[in-house]
């Protein structure tokens, strides 16, 4: 029997949250590399209550339409949405918690047999798995209090733990994560992004190039003020003649920054709301310019370069705030421009240079697709896999 390694996260998909998307596209890259990969998930509402689905919750099978444009994975990766019925995370108890009925019902009762490794971010599926001889690979992204328990980390079949900044890397040691078990990786980004797209970028463009504007400039990610959006308005607001194009976000941010752009008087900023990946590729190539303006303070400690990489993949010029994660770049031609965060009239210089310097390439810069094709997600899973014992690894089927 074939036994498949298993992405899990505990939340219901789609959603357009970046560490989903970053999950999904985990996951899409080792079925890519040909390994049985399943992304697991919940699932809640008319399709959990389904009495076959309970009574054999884990079934694999392809990703419908919805859910593979979402997240723009391919047909190799299958998928196995959990059903959460009702009460589960409506009365707050732990015995009607989504993580225990995984951690204690679906894991080992149905999942454990079609296991070779598990991949998550959910610490408690994590000590399910090792408590239940499963090997597991653990994902913590973000600064936490927690400790973790020695037992676990310490259990040879804890095998690896990924973080994406050196900040993150030290805290989780000193929290019990032994040293020779972490390692600092950056996120990586989805193949696709690579692959021309002139009509659907020149679509883009006579779409939102529609006041007389020569030039268009993408910021694609969360609208949160830590991601620099307050301050791209205000750019916007001094280079009339660019049309700003924002991707991203609840419908309620997008509505709140709307109302933002109004009482400001910045009439060259669209708000696109959240695209699906499979649109968002072409998108960056229809851009003359991608904007990159995070702010500076926590956190731009511990913020992951994955969109940096989806902008350097579409061949774009890039201009980008210097924020510590980032630096590392600053030595390449990947990005055309930088500046200081926080700081909207340098930000509008420094892009307003970038636009003068790099004329628009339907081809896009090759100095940027070049570079950034070592970060793909399929590298990732490779090195990843490098810190996995060699009789633990997930075999391939392809």
């Amino acid at each position: 029997m074939n036994k498949h390694y298993i992405f899990f996260t505990r939340n219901v998909l789609p959603q357009p949250q970046a560490h989903l998307v970053q999950v999904a596209h985990t996951a899409n890259a080792a079925a890519n590399l040909g390994y049985s990969t399943v992304l697991a998930y919940l699932e809640k509402g008319l399709a959990a209550l389904n009495p076959a689905a309970l009574i054999r919750p884990f079934r694999p099978r392809k990703p419908d339409s919805t859910l593979a444009k979402f997240y723009n994975i391919g047909d190799k990766l299958k998928v196995a949405p959990l059903p959460i019925p009702w009460p589960i995370d409506y009365w707050r108890s732990k015995l009607t918690n989504s993580s225990t009925i995984v951690s204690k019902y679906y894991l080992p009762v149905h999942i454990l047999p079609y296991t070779k490794i598990v991949h998550t971010r959910d610490w408690n599926l994590v000590k399910a798995a090792i408590k239940n001889g499963i090997p597991a690979i653990y994902e913590h992204h973000h600064h936490e209090d927690k400790k973790f328990e020695p037992e676990i980390v310490n259990n040879p079949l804890f095998q690896i733990c990924i973080t994406v900044a050196d900040t993150i890397r030290e805290t989780t040691i000193q929290n019990g994560m032994p040293p020779e078990k972490i390692i600092k990786l950056h996120n990586g980004f989805n193949n696709l992004f690579l692959v021309r797209q002139p009509e659907k970028a020149e679509s883009w463009r006579e779409k939102l190039l529609r006041g007389g504007q020569q030039h268009l400039v993408v910021y694609s990610g969360a609208l949160h003020p830590f991601k620099g959006v307050d301050l791209l308005i205000d750019v916007a607001k001094q280079l009339p003649q660019v049309e700003f194009a924002i991707a991203g976000g609840e419908q309620s941010q997008v509505q709140a920054y709307q109302q933002i752009t109004r009482d400001k008087q910045v009439n060259n900023v669209t708000f696109l709301g959240h695209i699906f990946q499979d649109e968002l590729a072409s998108l960056l190539q229809a851009a003359d310019a991608l904007a990159h303006p995070h702010c500076s303070g926590k956190a731009a400690s511990f913020t992951s370069p994955l969109k940096l990489f989806d902008y350097m993949a579409s061949g774009t010029p890039i201009v980008s705030t210097e924020i510590p994660p980032l630096m590392e770049f600053k030595s390449t031609k990947a990005v055309a421009g930088w500046c200081e965060p926080d700081n909207p009239t340098v930000f509008a210089q420094c892009l307003q240079h970038v636009l003068e310097t790099y004329p628009r390439k339907v081809e896009g810069y090759s100095e940027s697709t070049v570079f950034v094709q070592q970060f793909s997600c399929e590298n990732r899973v490779i090195k990843i896999l490098s810190f996995v014992e060699e009789s633990l690894r997930p075999q391939l089927i392809c």
